[in-house]
C-alpha cells in the first residue's frame, strides 16, 4: 500500500513538475503578444514609460482608428486572399504527388521523390532571381497571380503528406482499388478521412508561412493595394511615415494583424495536435 501511494505522489509530483515548466515556457512565449495588445491601449506617453505595464484609461479608440483610417484591413484581406487560395493549391498538388509516390506503381518513384527533396534543400533565396525572371517574362509582375503562380507546390507539404501517406494501412488502398475505385476516388474517400489530421497541419503552417511572407512579394510587387500584410507595415508605418511616430497605433495595427492567425489556430488546434501526433508517432 505505502509503494503504491508513494508511486502516485511521484507520479502526480511528475505531473506537477511538468505542468509548471510548461505553464511557465506557455506565459515566456505568449507574453510579446499580451504587451502589444495592452501597449494598443496606451496613450503615447504611457508607451514610453516602462513602469507602466497596464493602460490607465484603455484607449480602444487606437484599433478603431487603425481599422477606419487606415490600409490595413485592406492588407490583411489581400494576406487572406492570396494564403487560402495558394494553400489550396498547395494542398492539393502535395496530395496528388505523395499519393503517386507512395501508392501508384511509378517505374521511378524513389528517383521521383529523391529529385523532390533535393529541390528541398536549395535555399528559397537561390530561386529569386530565376523565379523573377519567368514571372517577368509572363507578364505576371506585381499581380495577385504572380503571387499565388510562384507558389503552387510546397516540398514539404508533399513530404510530409507523403510520411502520413505511408502509415495508411496497404489492406484499406487494395480494399478500395478492389472495389472498382479509380485512384481519385481512392484519395479522396480512402487515405484523406484517415489522414485529415495531417492535412490541417499542412494547412495551418503553410497559410501562416505566407501570410507572414515579406522577402518574396516585396521583390515582386510594388503596387501599394497588392501589399501583403508584412510589407504594407513596413510600407504604411515606416515608408510612408503616417503613424511612425505614434507606436501606439503600431501596436494596434500589428495586434490587429496577428489575431486572425490566432484565431484560426484556436479553432483548429485540436486537429493540428493529431496531425503533429499521428507524424511523430505520439497518440494524446
Amino acid at each position: 500500500m505505502n509503494g503504491a501511494r508513494g508511486k502516485r505522489l511521484s507520479s502526480g509530483l511528475s505531473f506537477a513538475v511538468k505542468l509548471a515548466v510548461l505553464a511557465a515556457l506557455g506565459s515566456i512565449m505568449v507574453f510579446p503578444f499580451i504587451w502589444m495588445a495592452l501597449s494598443a491601449l496606451k496613450t503615447k506617453q504611457e508607451l514610453l514609460d516602462f513602469s507602466v505595464f497596464f493602460p490607465s484609461d484603455a484607449q480602444w479608440g487606437n484599433y478603431l482608428q487603425v481599422l477606419r483610417g487606415s490600409p490595413i484591413p485592406r492588407y490583411i484581406a489581400n494576406s487572406a486572399f492570396v494564403s487560402v487560395v495558394t494553400v489550396a493549391y498547395q494542398v492539393f498538388s502535395g496530395a496528388l504527388l505523395a499519393y503517386a509516390v507512395v501508392f501508384m506503381d511509378l517505374r521511378f518513384k524513389r528517383v521521383i521523390f529523391a529529385v523532390v527533396l533535393g529541390c528541398y534543400m536549395v535555399p528559397g533565396a537561390a530561386t529569386y532571381i530565376p523565379c523573377y525572371i519567368l514571372l517577368s517574362k509572363m507578364g505576371l509582375l506585381d499581380s495577385y497571380s504572380g503571387l499565388i503562380l510562384s507558389n503552387l507546390v510546397s516540398i514539404f507539404g508533399v513530404f510530409l503528406l507523403r510520411q502520413a501517406f505511408m502509415q495508411t494501412p496497404a489492406e484499406l488502398y487494395e480494399a478500395a482499388r478492389m472495389d472498382g475505385a479509380g485512384h481519385w476516388k481512392t484519395l479522396w474517400r480512402v487515405v484523406f478521412p484517415l489522414t485529415r489530421p495531417t492535412f490541417i497541419s499542412f494547412a495551418l503552417i503553410a497559410f501562416i508561412s505566407c501570410y507572414n511572407n515579406y522577402m518574396w512579394p516585396s521583390l515582386i510587387t510594388n503596387s501599394p493595394e497588392l501589399s501583403l500584410v508584412s510589407q504594407g507595415l513596413r510600407r504604411f508605418f515606416i515608408d510612408g511615415g503616417a503613424y511612425g511616430t505614434n507606436w501606439a497605433l503600431v501596436m494596434a495595427a500589428s495586434t490587429l494583424v496577428t489575431a486572425p492567425l490566432l484565431i484560426m489556430f484556436l479553432l483548429i488546434q485540436r486537429w493540428f495536435i493529431a496531425g503533429i501526433g499521428a507524424d511523430t508517432g505520439v497518440k494524446g
